[in-house]
């Protein structure tokens, strides 16, 4: 059962993320992770990344800073590639990671930094966009 909200929230994830990464995703939802899935969907992608209030550069900026800060390096290169969708360049990308380097740390950034260097050496394999 899908709402309005799940719609939206799809739409952007879909924007976002790509739609191989959520078709990936789609196909590995189980019952067990189906309610975490909808509710994902719903509320971060669609009732937060909808909001009017910030663009999505911005999301993406803060959505980099904050998975830098809590290291959660699988999400981050996930982000990288949304935040290059969401028209990010790579210098405003490694300026958003020198700024968390100051208020997250320089491990959590030096860390990021390799990451994110990671991510873009893939994409740059890759003959498709972001």
């Amino acid at each position: 059962m899908t709402t309005g909200r799940y719609d939206e929230g799809m739409a952007v994830r879909r924007d976002v993320l790509g739609d191989s990464y959520v078709e990936q995703v789609n196909a590995k939802t189980t019952d067990f992770t189906r309610d975490f899935q909808q509710i994902l969907t719903e509320f971060a992608w669609g009732t937060v990344w909808t909001r009017p209030g910030l663009d999505r550069r911005s999301r993406s900026m803060i959505t980099l800073t904050a998975l830098t800060a809590r290291g959660h390096h699988e999400e981050l290169a996930l982000h990288i590639r949304g935040a290059l969708r969401n028209g990010l360049t790579r210098d405003e990308i490694k300026e958003v990671l020198l700024q968390a380097a100051v208020y997250c740390g320089v491990p959590d950034a030096n860390s990021a930094f390799r990451v994110v260097q990671r991510t873009l050496d893939e994409i740059d394999g890759q003959h498709d966009s972001p």
